[in-house]
């Protein structure tokens, strides 16, 4: 089979790799679309483990079962979670899943942007979703990412009525938008200092959109009555974004940390300004849960987000690495879609 092997920043190449095998309670997938997750661009958290099949956002179709699965069978439409958690740990019990070891050493092998894809055991019993027929396999390949946000806004508590800013309107941005819509948001504001990622803001369900060179907490007041956000929401790890961020904040409010930093990176924090008296929120989130994926499916079934109008390029494999430039560029570009097979 053909798979895309990472060596790194724009040394992407096409290698044949074997068909896995597949063995007790484990199945094989014909990956039949394979999304570029923003994750997939960080150099330096590869760094130490190339080369490697990346890509977890997958959608294909089942070929092959082990011994002993019931979960699926042949010719079902799947996608499936990468990592998935024990569900036992004393993380797990605490609602913690993706903090769970486990979670942390489980894969597909050998990764999405390959042709085939082998699920082991532990993920067909705990990862494992079956595509309702309104969803095509593009689509499906946000239910990983949807997820992912979803859980974030479960734990900074978005619910009917809150005001949030978004900083960053890449991909992860923009699902953040139109989830705090449909989970009741009153006011949403988007920040990036990109035109054509603020128009898409605006066409995805932003209230207003601010240029993030700009004065954010100012701006902010003005469209909220002169009062702060309740949620801000960081889909960027920049440092002066997290210093907006930490400025934007109303009291009582939370800072979604959704996205990482380079390796390096260190903020100060204004700790009297930031906490003493205010009762500020800082938290973070990061990947999801079986339950979450199953109820991002859902929504996006039920088109109460809009997941397909962001697909702007849907590319064959062999044009992978064009796919990776447009995501690292991140000019105009906002979802990008591998095809493995037509």
């Amino acid at each position: 089979m053909q798979a895309a092997m990472y060596y790194g920043s724009n040394d992407i190449r096409i290698e044949e790799l074997p068909v896995p095998e597949v063995g007790k309670g484990e199945i094989l997938i014909r990956i039949m679309a394979s999304g570029i997750c923003g994750s997939d661009v960080m150099h330096w958290y590869r760094a130490g483990k190339t080369p490697l099949v990346l890509g977890h956002e997958i959608a294909g179709e089942v070929v092959a079962v082990g011994e002993g699965v019931n979960a699926c069978k042949v010719g079902d439409r799947v996608s499936a979670s990468h990592h998935v958690p024990c569900n036992t740990c004393h993380y797990c019990l605490k609602d913690h899943h993706t903090v769970c070891d486990t979670l942390r050493k489980t894969k597909f092998d050998p990764g999405g942007f390959a042709e085939y894809v082998r699920l082991p055991s532990i993920n067909v019993d705990r990862g494992l979703y079956l595509l309702p027929d309104e969803l095509s396999f593009e689509e499906a390949t946000f239910i990983e990412p949807l997820a992912c946000v979803y859980r974030g806004q479960r734990i900074a508590k978005t619910a009917l009525g809150v005001s949030m800013l978004v900083i960053g309107s890449g991909i992860s941005g923009l699902l953040h938008i139109q989830l705090a819509r449909a989970l009741g948001a009153s006011l949403i504001v988007a920040a990036d200092i990109t035109p054509y990622r603020l128009e898409a803001a605006k066409r995805f369900g932003a209230d207003e959109v601010i240029d993030a060179r700009g004065d954010l907490p100012e701006l902010f007041r003005k469209m909220n009555k002169n009062r702060l956000a309740d949620i801000v929401v960081l889909t960027t790890g920049a440092e002066n974004a997290v210093d907006q961020a930490f400025r934007s904040v109303d009291r009582g409010g939370t800072i979604l940390f959704f996205a990482p930093s380079r390796a390096d990176t260190k903020i100060p924090m204004p700790l009297n300004d930031l906490f003493w008296r205010n009762e500020i929120t800082l938290t973070s989130s990061y990947a999801a849960n079986y339950k979450e994926h199953m109820m991002e499916m859902e929504l996006i079934r039920q088109k109460r987000v809009n997941v397909t109008d962001m697909i702007t390029h849907s590319l064959p494999l062999s044009e992978i690495q064009k796919g990776f430039t447009l995501v690292e560029e991140a000019r105009e570009s906002l979802k990008v879609v591998i095809r493995l097979h037509e």
